[in-house]
């Protein structure tokens, strides 16, 4: 049981234990999750920093950065709608300079 939990360990680079001996070791590279990526990236579009926002696309698949940018554009048109009350709508709308949409 436990050479099978030593390859486990080998694989996976959560499960590694953590090395701090000597010159030349190497910090593990840090895993970023799609939220942070479409956060950082959207801030920094929102900064003009294009650096920054290259940097954070490289963090995940496109899908995923696509997948988390429109979950942080929904809660933020959720956000603003209920700080305004207004509906979600007309707040989307509003944000991207498009007239009223005409009432149904």
């Amino acid at each position: 049981m436990t050479r099978v939990r030593d390859r486990f360990r080998r694989l996976l680079p959560s499960t590694r234990p953590a090395s701090s001996s000597g010159p030349g070791t190497r910090r593990p590279r840090r895993t970023h999750n799609l939220f942070e990526a479409a956060a950082v990236y959207v801030a920094a579009g929102a900064e003009d920093d294009e650096d920054r926002a290259d940097e954070a696309a490289g963090w995940v698949s496109p899908d995923a950065l696509s997948f988390g940018i429109n979950e942080l554009a929904c809660r933020a048109v959720i956000a603003l709608a209920r700080e305004r009350d207004q509906s979600p709508e007309s707040v989307a709308r509003s944000l991207l300079g498009l007239p009223e949409a005409p009432a149904a």
